[in-house]
């Protein structure tokens, strides 16, 4: 089976929409399927690679500038008279292939695939999902965004934000309904957004999952406390991610404070635009640790570091890093929003708080760490359902749709 994947994000950036599509398109090769990415270039030019096996193409694209693209360090902010002054652009921004469907028709004609899978509706994956149409190839649609992806992070007034968010709903069931077979990663990111009669086409839940080979529980190493000048006898609070105003990674940092737990530190990895504000205001203290952005071996070592993660983030359609996070043995922290409570099951394998209360998340933080049982009882529990996103198992699924729509 000869297998399109378009994607707006993918390799290098890290994200979960990139994260997922390069770990899908990985595990299709590893299967035996010939599989094309589709995606923006990173330097404005057309051009191939094999990027661990896939047949990659990265297509023209123009610099959006209105957000950092999640590979370059994100720039400070610039000072007036002593005011730090707001981001309008980004040197380094989302990159954007603004007329994509020559260069679309050229490689697949080329190709000539059974299937496509869309990962997001920019005028990639718009123009694949036109090309498959005229040429009779069915389309499988993967949901990765709610409303509020877009919404939160570009500050939409309150009055607005409603009107927004239901025209942004309005036009995702309508991106979907053109297609085949349409995926979300859990039951409850559908019933938040997608309404198969309403959509008249096949809905599931299909968990983004991860390489649990990847990721075990147990104490990290101590080289990996030395290399990041953090201290191996404190109970750890984690947090792995974006740091975005949207990610509220500044609510887990309060709450880490508030808990107030003797002889405990907070480990935050990742980057983005809010991280300079959150280290300027939280990065003096002794134990607190801005890691920045780490990747690979180092990665799956760090969530061994934690003894609970934490996130106040309520944007989520699944969350990765919460399946990581689970398949490392770590208690979980988050809020009732969002789709996370597939993932984190309240009182099972951590607590689920109000969105937006610091004082929960903080009594949250200090039951889990001041006793080790209960630590050790959402451990075990962490582990169970890890195993229920296992990769493998999202791969499956995945070519058992591509079949099933191809039969057709």
């Amino acid at each position: 089976m000869k297998i399109v994947i378009a994607t707006a994000v993918y390799y290098p950036q890290i994200n979960g929409v990139a994260v997922f599509s390069h770990n899908l398109a990985v595990g299709l090769v590893k299967r035996g399927y010939e599989v094309i990415v589709i995606c923006p270039s990173q330097t404005g030019k057309s051009y191939e690679e094999n990027v661990d096996g896939v047949r990659t193409v990265y297509l023209k694209s123009v610099d959006a500038k209105v957000y950092p693209d999640q590979i370059h360090a994100i720039p400070e902010k610039k000072r007036f008279l002593g005011v730090k002054l707001p981001h309008l652009w980004y040197k380094n921004g989302f990159r954007i292939s603004v007329f994509p469907s020559q260069e679309i028709k050229a490689v697949l004609d080329g190709f000539q695939p059974d299937v496509v899978h869309v990962q997001v509706s920019d005028p990639i994956g718009l123009s694949v999902v036109s090309y498959a149409r005229k040429h009779d190839i069915p389309v499988v649609t993967t949901e990765h965004n709610q409303p509020e992806v877009l919404t939160d992070p570009l500050h939409v007034p309150k009055l607005m934000k409603k009107p927004a968010n239901y025209l942004l709903s309005t036009y995702f069931r309508n991106r979907q309904s053109k297609s085949d077979f349409v995926t979300m990663p859990t039951e409850q990111a559908i019933r938040g957004l997608l309404r198969e009669k309403e959509l008249g086409v096949p809905v599931a839940a299909v968990s983004n999952g991860v390489d649990l080979s990847h990721f075990k529980p147990g104490k990290a190493g101590e080289a990996i406390y030395r290399k990041y000048d953090i201290l191996s006898d404190k109970k750890t609070v984690l947090y792995v991610g974006r740091i975005d105003p949207e990610k509220k990674v500044g609510a887990v940092v309060e709450a880490f404070l508030k808990a107030g737990v003797d002889n405990s530190q907070l480990v935050v990895v990742g980057d983005g635009v809010d991280r300079a504000r959150l280290e300027n205001k939280f990065g003096k203290s002794d134990n607190i640790h801005f890691l920045g952005r780490v990747a690979g071996d180092d990665l799956y070592e760090l969530y061994r570091v934690g003894d609970v993660f934490a996130t106040a983030s309520e944007i989520e359609t699944q969350g990765i890093v919460l399946i990581e996070a689970a398949a490392s043995g770590l208690p979980l922290i988050a809020v009732d929003k969002g789709a996370v409570s597939e993932v984190c099951i309240d009182e099972e394998n951590g607590y689920l708080c109000e969105p937006g209360s610091v004082p929960e998340i903080a009594a949250a933080i200090k039951k889990i760490l001041v006793d080790d049982k209960l630590r050790a009882r959402f451990s075990k529990k962490s582990l169970e359902i890890a195993k229920e996103h296992d990769f493998e198992t999202t791969l499956d699924k995945f070519t058992n749709i591509y079949k099933k729509v191809t039969s057709r």
